[in-house]
C-alpha cells in the first residue's frame, strides 16, 4: 500500500486517544469519533497488512438491498478493538435518495450506548451482496456477505481478509443448531473460528 506509512502514523493518533501536540495546540476526538475512524482505518489496510485475502470466497449472488436494510444483531464476531467488551451490538441500515446507504453501528461498553455511523455503496452489480463502507471517508473496507439466509432472517459477513467475521440475525439469538452449522461453515472456509466473541444480546420480547 503505497501511503502505509501516513496510514499507520494516523492510526497512532487514533489509538493514542486522539491528542498530538503540533505547535502547541492539542487536538482532541471523541471516543466515538476515534471507534468510527478506527474501524475504518482497520478495515481499509486490513488486506494490506495482514490477513488472508476472502477474495476466493464468493459473495453471495441475487443480493435484494431492500430486504437486507433494517435492523441485524451482531451474534458473534473475530474480536478487534474497535469492538472490545462491546455487547448488545447492532448495525442498522437505511437507504439514502442517491442510492447508498447508511450505517448506524451501536454497542455498550461500561453501561454506555456508543453509536458510529458511516456510508456503504455498491462495489459494483447491485444484485451481488459485495459492498464497501466507511465510517470516515475517504477511506473505505470491504463488506462482503458470503453467506445469506433464504429469508434475510441471518447472515455471515466479511471484509478483505479472514481476519473479519461477522455473524448476524434479524433477532437476538439464533437457535443453538443454527448458530452451530453458521460458526462450522465458517471454519470450513478458514476463518479461526476458535476465537470467536459471543456479544450479550437480550433476549427477543
Amino acid at each position: 500500500m503505497k501511503d502505509r506509512p501516513e496510514t499507520e502514523s494516523f492510526l497512532k493518533f487514533i489509538l493514542s486517544g486522539g491528542r498530538k501536540k503540533e505547535e502547541g495546540i492539542i487536538m482532541k476526538s471523541s471516543s466515538v469519533l476515534r471507534s468510527a475512524v478506527l474501524l475504518g482505518i482497520t478495515l481499509l489496510t486490513g488486506g494490506c497488512l495482514s490477513g488472508k485475502s476472502t477474495a476466493e470466497i464468493p459473495a453471495v449472488s441475487g443480493f435484494e438491498l431492500p430486504r437486507y436494510l433494517g435492523v441485524w444483531y451482531e451474534i458473534a464476531r473475530l474480536p478487534h478493538r474497535f469492538e472490545r467488551n462491546m455487547d448488545r451490538v447492532t448495525a442498522e441500515y437505511t437507504a439514502n435518495p442517491d442510492g447508498t446507504v447508511k450505517v448506524v453501528n451501536s454497542g455498550e461498553r461500561d453501561g454506555e450506548r456508543r453509536k458510529a455511523e458511516g456510508i456503504a455503496r455498491f462495489k459494483g452489480s447491485s444484485d451481488l451482496g459485495e459492498l464497501e463502507v466507511s465510517f470516515f471517508r475517504p477511506f473505505y473496507g470491504d463488506y462482503r456477505i458470503i453467506r445469506l439466509a433464504p429469508d434475510y432472517r441471518y447472515a455471515v459477513v466479511t471484509s478483505s481478509t479472514k481476519e473479519y467475521l461477522w455473524i448476524l440475525a434479524r433477532t437476538p439469538q439464533l437457535p443453538e443448531e443454527e448458530q452451530k452449522e453458521l460458526v462450522e461453515y465458517a471454519k470450513s472456509l478458514g476463518f479461526a473460528v476458535e476465537k470467536l466473541e459471543f456479544p450479550i444480546q437480550d433476549p427477543a420480547r
